[in-house]
């Protein structure tokens, strides 16, 4: 049986990249996003290209549809190898003009559902005594900017919860990590194109011990 990995906040760049290197070495993909019809694209190229690729639908700040969406991946595919969060809401909007309603709002996707996903494959991993959690940070997280304060919040919080979690859990054989992104994703950039970014995940996957952030 071969191990899964689960990737929430699927997308056309790094989510699919991800998908591509995590199946190069005979994972089978899951795809956690709230969009059918591109969910369904990105199965059909995967497909095309000889991966094994399945798709569930959850809002990425909507605890219930995740904890649904996960029931469903364990049920029908087992538990996963490597869960990789990858949601994010990336507001351009100024502090200065932000709303505590939109604040709160983007929270859940940018960090709130990812402890919900640890939350719902934790235990599964434990019994197994295996499993990685990674998580899509930012340079936001870093070096905050005005215009984007909901994305900075988001990308320190996410660091935070790797941070923590990767304390939590450094007796266990549970791995925990964040790829903090310092640049614009883009494939036509020589340093951060998908490709090149998703091997970070891998090696962070791959690695024997080691620290529980990459900055790239």
């Amino acid at each position: 049986m071969t191990e899964l990995c689960v990737i929430v906040g699927m997308g056309e760049g790094n989510g699919m990249a991800i998908a591509r290197r995590f199946a190069k070495e005979g994972f089978t993909i899951a795809m956690v996003a709230r969009n059918e019809g591109k969910l369904q694209g990105y199965q059909a190229t995967l497909q095309s290209e000889g991966i094994a690729a399945h798709y569930f639908l959850a809002d990425a700040g909507d605890e219930a549809a995740l904890t649904a969406a996960f029931d469903q991946i364990q049920a029908q595919l087992g538990t996963p190898g490597v869960l990789v969060y990858n949601a994010a809401v990336p507001r351009m909007e100024s502090v200065l003009q932000t709303r505590y309603d939109t604040l709160v709002s983007d929270f859940r996707a940018n960090v709130a559902g990812a402890i919900a996903c640890v939350q719902a494959v934790l235990p599964a991993m434990q019994a197994a005594q295996k499993g990685t959690i990674l998580f899509t940070g930012g340079g936001f997280a870093l070096y905050p900017h005005p215009d984007f304060v909901s994305l900075s919040i988001g990308k320190a919080g996410i660091r935070v919860l790797a941070n923590t979690l990767h304390a939590a859990l450094a007796d266990s054989p549970i791995k925990v990590g964040t790829i903090t992104i310092a640049g614009t994703v883009n494939s036509d950039d020589p340093r951060y194109s998908s490709d090149l970014i998703a091997e970070e995940y891998w090696k962070l996957h791959s690695a024997e011990g080691g620290e529980y952030e990459t900055v790239y």
